[in-house]
């Protein structure tokens, strides 16, 4: 068994090994990813994160592949986290996206890493930005995380990078479900992939209108722009990258500090959050003592407020004064 002094020296001397073993840890929930963690966090912090995300179908990671391979050709090394769909059987990934980047396993400047979506929300978020933190501080100088798809737990994924790009294409009606499902909101840039299809044009149309729609910001604010691009063909790729660049140079001057710091805090009460579940319904008992009370004819919001008021009561300065309980 690796000590966490030894495998962090790994990681700081290129040990590509140690990369994929600390990201294990970190998927698993393993207490030693923690303390490793506190050891190279001071070396996060300057690779540039890209999240991408989108609905099924609309060449994510062709489009991944395709960023990639422009920044190889820009001599910039690359590390990949492709979440994929799991099976809700056994739990296994898919993991297609890394058969469809398989020409980039052989580069040296490239790491590819698959990560099972499982049934999990907020223990995905924590692993995918944890692996993200592993590939920054390994030293890579862009990270890239694809999602499977558009629902929260994705969004959890990609509110951590520094850019997000949110992939759609023509047909299905992805102009309108991108409105409804709040795709506009978390999109940094809009990418219609797939722009030689036919429908393309008016897709476009209707994201610059939404986009034009939703742009009532104060002067200076971020605009988001709608790029087109074909990544199947390798058409439009140093568009995309180009506005990638663009949102860059706008999170300067204290703006990605701000923006990483709201990230922070975001993974910070992920963590609390995803600790008390554990802590409190596996720990003290309170998912059998709650199973007791609903058996016998108690009402879940009396449940849950008697089950708070004990917590609270027990925090410092609190009384015992019951806080759920209807007056």
């Amino acid at each position: 068994m690796e000590a966490k002094q030894n495998i962090v020296e790994r990681l700081r001397s290129g040990d590509r090994r140690a990369v994929a073993r600390l990201i294990t840890w970190a998927e698993a929930g393993d207490p030693r990813f923690a303390r490793a963690l506190s050891m190279f966090y001071s070396s996060i912090g300057s690779a540039w994160r890209v999240g991408v995300t989108g609905p099924p179908g609309a060449g994510k990671s062709t489009l991944v592949n395709e960023l990639a391979i422009a920044h190889r050709a820009a001599q910039k090394t690359v590390g990949i986290l492709a979440v994929d769909p799991s099976s809700p059987f056994t739990g296994g990934a898919l993991l297609g996206d890394r058969i469809r980047m398989e020409d980039r396993t052989s580069d040296p400047g490239v790491f590819i890493r698959s990560m099972a979506s499982r049934d999990s929300h907020g223990g995905l978020a924590r692993a995918a930005i944890d692996a993200c933190d592993v590939m920054d501080a390994y030293g890579f100088d862009e990270v890239i995380v694809e999602t499977v798809g558009v629902g929260q737990a994705e969004y959890d994924v990609v509110s951590a990078a520094d850019t997000v790009l949110v992939v759609l294409c023509p047909g299905a009606g992805d102009g309108i479900q991108a409105m409804k499902s709040g795709l506009l909101e978390v999109a940094d840039v809009l990418v219609v992939n797939k722009s030689d299809m036919p429908g393309a044009d008016r897709l476009i149309v209707d994201l610059e209108e939404a986009v034009e729609l939703r742009s009532r910001k104060p002067a200076g604010e971020w605009t988001v722009p709608v790029v087109a691009c074909s990544a199947g063909r390798g058409q439009g790729i140093d568009a995309v990258l180009a506005a990638v660049e663009a949102h860059r140079a706008h999170l300067a001057d204290g703006r990605l500090e701000a923006r990483r710091g709201e990230m922070r805090e975001g993974q910070v009460r992920r963590l609390v959050h995803e600790g008390l579940e554990s802590e409190l319904w596996h720990g003290h008992g309170y998912a059998e003592r709650s199973a007791e009370a609903l058996e016998s004819g108690a009402a879940p919001y009396d449940v849950a407020g008697e089950i708070l008021a004990e917590i609270v009561g027990r925090l410092p300065g609190r009384g015992t004064t019951r806080t759920g309980a209807a007056t």
